[in-house]
């Protein structure tokens, strides 16, 4: 679920794919929180695709936002990829 209730899914294929391709995302509590507690959502482009983002001061590196984006179709929401950023676009 996200912050305004509304269905969100991670198949195993896009977590396969964010394990692989961002290795420093461990688990998917990070994910869950920045969905249910988001500093900020955006929508950059037209389309169904929100940026999620979070702030995790707790984090080492100067790359510090997690984006989760999720694509909405039909009501429900699919988690494309998540990882870490300087800043909110």
């Amino acid at each position: 679920m996200d912050k305004n209730g509304r269905r969100i899914r991670l198949s195993k294929r896009q977590w396969s794919h964010i394990r692989q391709d961002h290795p420093e995302i461990e688990n998917e509590e990070v994910i869950k929180i920045t969905l249910v507690k988001p500093d900020k959502i955006t929508q950059p482009y037209e389309g169904t695709k929100y940026y999620y983002y979070k702030y995790f001061k707790e984090r080492k590196d100067p790359d510090k936002f997690l984006v989760t984006i999720v694509n909405y179709l039909n009501g429900e929401g699919f988690i494309i990829t998540a990882f870490y950023v300087n800043y909110i676009k």
